[in-house]
Protein backbone atom coordinates (compact mmCIF):
# COMPACT_ATOMS: atom_id res chain seq x y z
CA UNK A 1 0.00 0.00 0.00
CA UNK A 2 1.40 3.95 -0.86
CA UNK A 3 1.70 5.77 1.81
CA UNK A 4 0.39 9.62 1.40
CA UNK A 5 2.21 12.00 2.36
CA UNK A 6 0.78 15.37 4.34
CA UNK A 7 1.95 18.14 3.08
CA UNK A 8 0.44 20.19 6.02
CA UNK A 9 -0.81 19.52 8.92
CA UNK A 10 -1.82 22.55 11.61
CA UNK A 11 -2.49 22.60 15.31
CA UNK A 12 -2.81 25.00 18.17
CA UNK A 13 -1.82 24.44 21.41
CA UNK A 14 -2.89 26.17 24.64
CA UNK A 15 -0.77 25.68 27.97
CA UNK A 16 -2.98 25.09 30.76
CA UNK A 17 -0.23 25.67 33.55
CA UNK A 18 2.02 23.20 36.26
CA UNK A 19 -0.38 20.33 37.70
CA UNK A 20 2.77 18.85 39.97
CA UNK A 21 5.46 20.18 41.36
CA UNK A 22 7.57 19.02 44.32
CA UNK A 23 5.34 18.14 47.56
CA UNK A 24 8.70 18.96 50.20
CA UNK A 25 8.52 15.01 50.30
CA UNK A 26 12.34 13.99 50.78
CA UNK A 27 11.42 11.70 47.51
CA UNK A 28 11.05 14.95 45.30
CA UNK A 29 14.00 16.73 46.67
CA UNK A 30 14.96 16.97 43.21
CA UNK A 31 12.12 17.25 41.01
CA UNK A 32 8.85 15.80 39.89
CA UNK A 33 8.64 15.61 36.25
CA UNK A 34 8.08 13.35 32.59
CA UNK A 35 5.04 11.42 33.57
CA UNK A 36 3.27 8.41 31.98
CA UNK A 37 -0.62 8.63 31.66
CA UNK A 38 -3.11 6.20 30.61
CA UNK A 39 -6.68 5.50 31.21
CA UNK A 40 -7.71 2.49 33.44
CA UNK A 41 -10.02 0.37 32.73
CA UNK A 42 -12.75 2.08 34.78
CA UNK A 43 -12.27 5.19 32.70
CA UNK A 44 -10.13 7.51 35.27
CA UNK A 45 -6.85 8.80 34.06
CA UNK A 46 -3.61 7.80 35.62
CA UNK A 47 -0.03 9.90 35.82
CA UNK A 48 3.25 8.24 36.90
CA UNK A 49 5.68 11.07 37.05
CA UNK A 50 9.68 10.49 37.83
CA UNK A 51 9.85 11.39 41.39
CA UNK A 52 13.43 12.42 42.07
CA UNK A 53 15.26 12.10 45.57
CA UNK A 54 18.96 13.93 46.39
CA UNK A 55 21.38 12.36 44.28
CA UNK A 56 19.03 11.96 41.37
CA UNK A 57 17.49 8.85 43.04
CA UNK A 58 14.37 7.99 40.94
CA UNK A 59 11.07 6.00 41.58
CA UNK A 60 8.31 6.16 39.34
CA UNK A 61 5.16 7.58 41.54
CA UNK A 62 1.44 7.00 40.84
CA UNK A 63 -0.95 9.73 40.99
CA UNK A 64 -4.77 9.89 40.32
CA UNK A 65 -6.70 12.55 38.17
CA UNK A 66 -9.75 13.42 39.80
CA UNK A 67 -12.08 15.08 36.87
CA UNK A 68 -15.04 17.05 37.65
CA UNK A 69 -15.94 19.18 34.22
CA UNK A 70 -12.87 20.99 33.35
CA UNK A 71 -11.29 20.86 36.88
CA UNK A 72 -8.75 18.35 37.53
CA UNK A 73 -7.27 16.77 41.17
CA UNK A 74 -4.12 15.31 41.06
CA UNK A 75 -3.94 13.11 44.04
CA UNK A 76 -0.55 11.04 44.90
CA UNK A 77 -1.63 7.17 45.40
CA UNK A 78 2.39 6.11 46.19
CA UNK A 79 4.85 4.46 43.77
CA UNK A 80 4.09 2.25 40.67
CA UNK A 81 7.70 1.62 40.88
CA UNK A 82 10.95 1.93 42.97
CA UNK A 83 14.34 1.19 42.46
CA UNK A 84 15.23 -2.74 43.73
CA UNK A 85 15.82 -4.92 40.57
CA UNK A 86 19.54 -5.28 40.07
CA UNK A 87 19.62 -3.40 36.81
CA UNK A 88 17.70 -0.44 38.62
CA UNK A 89 20.71 -0.02 41.37
CA UNK A 90 24.09 1.47 41.53
CA UNK A 91 26.77 1.65 44.40
CA UNK A 92 28.33 4.56 42.65
CA UNK A 93 27.57 8.38 42.93
CA UNK A 94 25.57 9.76 39.80
CA UNK A 95 21.74 8.25 39.80
CA UNK A 96 19.98 5.23 39.94
CA UNK A 97 16.18 4.39 39.73
CA UNK A 98 13.50 4.25 37.77
CA UNK A 99 12.82 6.95 34.93
CA UNK A 100 10.87 8.55 32.70
CA UNK A 101 8.04 6.06 32.55
CA UNK A 102 5.25 5.82 29.23
CA UNK A 103 1.88 3.59 29.67
CA UNK A 104 0.62 2.26 26.53
CA UNK A 105 -2.87 -0.24 26.80
CA UNK A 106 -2.15 -2.91 24.43
CA UNK A 107 -5.11 -4.79 23.15
CA UNK A 108 -4.09 -8.02 21.85
CA UNK A 109 -2.10 -8.64 25.16
CA UNK A 110 -5.19 -7.40 27.33
CA UNK A 111 -2.54 -5.26 29.61
CA UNK A 112 -0.79 -2.27 30.21
CA UNK A 113 2.28 -2.15 29.25
CA UNK A 114 4.92 -0.04 30.67
CA UNK A 115 8.21 1.19 29.70
CA UNK A 116 10.82 3.36 31.55
CA UNK A 117 14.44 3.41 31.68
CA UNK A 118 16.25 1.67 34.21
CA UNK A 119 19.24 3.55 35.61
CA UNK A 120 21.58 0.55 36.81
CA UNK A 121 25.23 -0.45 36.93
CA UNK A 122 25.27 -1.09 32.70
CA UNK A 123 23.98 3.00 32.63
CA UNK A 124 20.55 3.68 31.63
CA UNK A 125 19.02 0.74 29.78
CA UNK A 126 14.96 0.18 28.53
CA UNK A 127 12.58 -1.73 30.63
CA UNK A 128 9.49 -3.14 30.70
CA UNK A 129 6.93 -3.32 33.35
CA UNK A 130 3.30 -4.97 33.04
CA UNK A 131 0.08 -4.36 34.82
CA UNK A 132 -4.17 -5.68 34.79
CA UNK A 133 -5.25 -2.74 36.02
CA UNK A 134 -2.73 0.30 35.65
CA UNK A 135 -2.27 0.25 39.32
CA UNK A 136 0.11 -2.67 40.61
CA UNK A 137 3.20 -3.22 38.24
CA UNK A 138 4.93 -6.65 37.46
CA UNK A 139 8.61 -6.28 36.15
CA UNK A 140 9.23 -8.09 33.11
CA UNK A 141 12.71 -6.99 32.68
CA UNK A 142 15.11 -5.62 30.36
CA UNK A 143 14.81 -5.24 27.02
CA UNK A 144 16.80 -7.44 24.97
CA UNK A 145 18.54 -6.12 21.62
CA UNK A 146 21.08 -8.59 20.82
CA UNK A 147 20.12 -10.03 17.94
CA UNK A 148 21.99 -9.31 15.03
CA UNK A 149 22.50 -5.70 13.48
CA UNK A 150 20.57 -3.97 16.25
CA UNK A 151 22.04 -0.92 18.78
CA UNK A 152 23.12 -1.79 21.55
CA UNK A 153 24.28 0.23 24.97
CA UNK A 154 22.86 2.73 26.54
CA UNK A 155 18.89 3.73 25.12
CA UNK A 156 15.95 5.67 26.26
CA UNK A 157 12.73 7.19 25.51
CA UNK A 158 10.92 3.83 24.97
CA UNK A 159 7.30 3.15 24.45
CA UNK A 160 5.03 1.34 22.10
CA UNK A 161 2.28 1.97 20.05
CA UNK A 162 -1.03 0.17 21.48
CA UNK A 163 -1.20 -1.67 17.90
CA UNK A 164 0.20 -4.84 15.70
CA UNK A 165 1.43 -3.07 13.09
CA UNK A 166 3.66 -4.38 10.07
CA UNK A 167 7.69 -4.31 10.51
CA UNK A 168 9.90 -3.07 7.44
CA UNK A 169 10.43 -7.11 6.68
CA UNK A 170 6.78 -7.32 6.74
CA UNK A 171 6.14 -9.50 10.15
CA UNK A 172 2.95 -8.50 12.26
CA UNK A 173 5.01 -6.71 15.10
CA UNK A 174 4.11 -4.61 18.10
CA UNK A 175 6.06 -1.84 17.63
CA UNK A 176 8.22 0.21 20.24
CA UNK A 177 9.94 3.71 20.26
CA UNK A 178 13.44 4.12 21.03
CA UNK A 179 16.49 6.68 21.35
CA UNK A 180 19.91 4.40 21.18
CA UNK A 181 22.26 6.87 22.44
CA UNK A 182 25.48 8.87 22.16
CA UNK A 183 28.10 9.75 25.36
CA UNK A 184 28.86 12.87 23.25
CA UNK A 185 25.39 14.25 23.16
CA UNK A 186 25.78 14.42 27.30
CA UNK A 187 28.69 16.83 27.21
CA UNK A 188 27.38 20.44 27.97
CA UNK A 189 29.68 22.87 26.61
CA UNK A 190 30.89 24.08 23.23
CA UNK A 191 32.87 21.15 22.36
CA UNK A 192 30.36 18.98 21.74
CA UNK A 193 28.13 20.79 19.42
CA UNK A 194 30.57 21.52 16.52
CA UNK A 195 31.57 17.25 17.05
CA UNK A 196 27.74 16.15 16.97
CA UNK A 197 26.42 19.19 13.60
CA UNK A 198 29.54 17.67 12.09
CA UNK A 199 28.04 13.67 12.16
CA UNK A 200 25.50 12.48 9.77
CA UNK A 201 22.20 13.33 10.99
CA UNK A 202 21.46 9.47 11.50
CA UNK A 203 24.56 8.77 13.25
CA UNK A 204 23.26 11.19 16.22
CA UNK A 205 20.95 10.44 18.79
CA UNK A 206 17.43 9.51 16.73
CA UNK A 207 14.15 8.59 17.43
CA UNK A 208 13.90 4.75 15.98
CA UNK A 209 11.31 1.98 16.08
CA UNK A 210 11.84 -1.38 17.22
CA UNK A 211 9.87 -3.99 16.02
CA UNK A 212 8.86 -7.70 18.49
CA UNK A 213 6.93 -10.12 16.08
CA UNK A 214 3.76 -10.50 17.67
CA UNK A 215 3.10 -14.46 17.44
CA UNK A 216 6.21 -15.46 19.73
CA UNK A 217 4.62 -12.78 22.41
CA UNK A 218 0.99 -14.51 22.27
CA UNK A 219 2.73 -17.33 22.90
CA UNK A 220 4.86 -16.18 26.03
CA UNK A 221 4.60 -12.54 27.59
CA UNK A 222 8.52 -12.47 28.13
CA UNK A 223 9.20 -12.53 24.15
CA UNK A 224 7.85 -9.22 24.54
CA UNK A 225 11.77 -8.25 25.79
CA UNK A 226 13.45 -9.68 22.46
CA UNK A 227 13.48 -7.35 19.61
CA UNK A 228 14.16 -8.43 16.09
CA UNK A 229 14.13 -5.28 13.91
CA UNK A 230 14.84 -1.68 14.50
CA UNK A 231 14.82 1.32 11.94
CA UNK A 232 15.70 4.79 12.35
CA UNK A 233 12.82 6.78 11.76
CA UNK A 234 13.34 10.76 12.82
CA UNK A 235 16.91 11.75 12.75
CA UNK A 236 17.67 15.07 13.69
CA UNK A 237 18.18 16.56 10.08
CA UNK A 238 15.46 19.07 10.08
CA UNK A 239 15.17 22.47 10.81
CA UNK A 240 15.07 22.24 14.67
CA UNK A 241 16.22 19.86 16.71
CA UNK A 242 19.55 18.87 15.20
CA UNK A 243 21.55 18.03 18.30
CA UNK A 244 18.67 14.75 18.76
CA UNK A 245 15.42 13.35 18.59
CA UNK A 246 13.46 10.96 20.82
CA UNK A 247 10.19 9.74 21.48
CA UNK A 248 7.47 12.03 23.86
CA UNK A 249 4.07 10.66 23.43
CA UNK A 250 2.86 7.51 22.92
CA UNK A 251 1.16 7.40 19.55
CA UNK A 252 -2.38 7.46 19.29
CA UNK A 253 -4.69 6.89 16.24
CA UNK A 254 -6.13 9.54 14.27
CA UNK A 255 -7.65 9.28 10.98
CA UNK A 256 -4.43 9.74 8.68
CA UNK A 257 -1.80 7.38 10.75
CA UNK A 258 -0.27 7.25 14.05
CA UNK A 259 -0.39 10.77 15.77
CA UNK A 260 2.85 11.53 18.21
CA UNK A 261 4.24 14.14 19.96
CA UNK A 262 7.69 13.96 20.01
CA UNK A 263 10.85 16.26 21.16
CA UNK A 264 14.06 17.61 19.70
CA UNK A 265 17.36 19.08 21.21
CA UNK A 266 19.16 22.13 20.01
CA UNK A 267 22.09 24.19 21.27
CA UNK A 268 21.30 27.84 22.42
CA UNK A 269 23.70 30.09 23.74
CA UNK A 270 22.58 31.13 27.14
CA UNK A 271 24.84 33.55 29.62
CA UNK A 272 27.89 33.03 27.29
CA UNK A 273 27.32 29.33 27.60
CA UNK A 274 26.22 26.67 25.31
CA UNK A 275 22.93 24.84 26.88
CA UNK A 276 20.66 22.33 25.50
CA UNK A 277 17.22 23.77 24.22
CA UNK A 278 14.38 20.80 24.09
CA UNK A 279 11.30 21.44 22.08
CA UNK A 280 8.40 19.55 21.18
CA UNK A 281 6.77 18.72 17.56
CA UNK A 282 4.26 16.52 15.64
CA UNK A 283 4.76 13.37 13.60
CA UNK A 284 2.59 10.68 11.95
CA UNK A 285 3.48 7.72 10.81
CA UNK A 286 1.65 5.35 8.17
CA UNK A 287 -0.92 3.21 10.24
CA UNK A 288 0.55 -0.49 9.11
CA UNK A 289 4.10 0.56 8.53
CA UNK A 290 5.08 3.32 11.06
CA UNK A 291 8.61 3.40 9.44
CA UNK A 292 6.93 5.56 7.32
CA UNK A 293 6.85 9.26 7.63
CA UNK A 294 4.07 10.96 6.69
CA UNK A 295 4.44 14.28 8.68
CA UNK A 296 6.87 15.82 10.97
CA UNK A 297 6.28 18.85 12.21
CA UNK A 298 8.97 21.99 10.28
CA UNK A 299 8.99 24.10 13.29
CA UNK A 300 8.37 23.01 16.90
CA UNK A 301 4.82 23.27 18.69
CA UNK A 302 6.03 24.15 21.88
CA UNK A 303 9.64 25.73 22.51
CA UNK A 304 10.29 26.65 25.97
CA UNK A 305 9.19 29.86 27.63
CA UNK A 306 8.35 31.13 30.97
CA UNK A 307 9.67 30.63 34.19
CA UNK A 308 8.37 27.38 34.98
CA UNK A 309 9.96 26.07 31.93
CA UNK A 310 13.10 28.11 31.12
CA UNK A 311 14.02 27.60 34.74
CA UNK A 312 15.21 24.72 36.75
CA UNK A 313 16.66 21.23 37.48
CA UNK A 314 17.53 21.27 33.62
CA UNK A 315 16.76 24.61 32.66
CA UNK A 316 14.74 25.03 29.24
CA UNK A 317 12.68 22.15 28.66
CA UNK A 318 9.45 21.22 27.63
CA UNK A 319 9.37 17.28 27.41
CA UNK A 320 5.91 15.79 26.28
CA UNK A 321 5.33 11.95 27.48
CA UNK A 322 2.10 11.74 28.16
CA UNK A 323 -1.50 12.12 25.90
CA UNK A 324 -5.15 12.31 26.96
CA UNK A 325 -7.86 11.53 23.99
CA UNK A 326 -10.45 14.42 24.74
CA UNK A 327 -14.45 13.78 24.18
CA UNK A 328 -13.88 17.02 21.56
CA UNK A 329 -12.48 15.53 18.24
CA UNK A 330 -8.79 15.71 17.32
CA UNK A 331 -8.32 16.99 20.84
CA UNK A 332 -5.24 16.03 23.78
CA UNK A 333 -4.49 16.71 26.65
CA UNK A 334 -0.67 16.73 26.43
CA UNK A 335 1.40 16.12 29.81
CA UNK A 336 4.97 17.21 29.77
CA UNK A 337 8.39 17.57 31.99
CA UNK A 338 8.92 21.44 32.03
CA UNK A 339 12.76 22.31 32.89
CA UNK A 340 13.22 18.86 34.74
CA UNK A 341 11.51 20.04 38.07
CA UNK A 342 7.78 19.99 37.61
CA UNK A 343 4.67 18.72 34.99
CA UNK A 344 2.52 20.79 33.15
CA UNK A 345 -0.60 20.15 30.95
CA UNK A 346 -1.20 21.71 27.40
CA UNK A 347 -4.54 21.30 24.98
CA UNK A 348 -3.23 20.21 21.48
CA UNK A 349 -6.28 20.80 18.86
CA UNK A 350 -5.13 19.16 15.69
CA UNK A 351 -6.50 21.14 12.39
CA UNK A 352 -7.49 19.57 8.89
CA UNK A 353 -4.67 17.92 6.83
CA UNK A 354 -3.81 18.61 3.39
CA UNK A 355 -2.58 15.75 1.29
CA UNK A 356 0.41 15.66 -0.93
CA UNK A 357 2.13 12.98 -3.47
CA UNK A 358 2.28 9.23 -2.07
CA UNK A 359 5.94 7.69 -1.10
Amino acid sequence: MTATMLNTFSATIERLGVVLSGSGAPEEAEGVLNPAGVRARDGSYVLYPRCVAAGNKSRIGRVRVRENGADRRYERDGYALVPEAPFEIRLVPGGEGCEDPRVTFVPVLDCFVMVYTAFGPMGPRIAIALSDDAIAWTRLGLVDFSAPGLPTGDDKDGMFFPQPVLSPSGVRSLAMYHRPMLHLSAVDGRGAVPQILAMDPRDRESTCIAYIPLDAVLADTRNLLRVAESAVVLSPDGAWGKIKTGGGTPPVRIAEGWFSVFHGVDAIEVDGRVKMRYSAGMVVHDYEQPHKILYRSAEPLMVPEGADELHGIVSNVVFPTAIDVCAEPRTFDIYYGMADARIGRARLVLGETLAGAGS
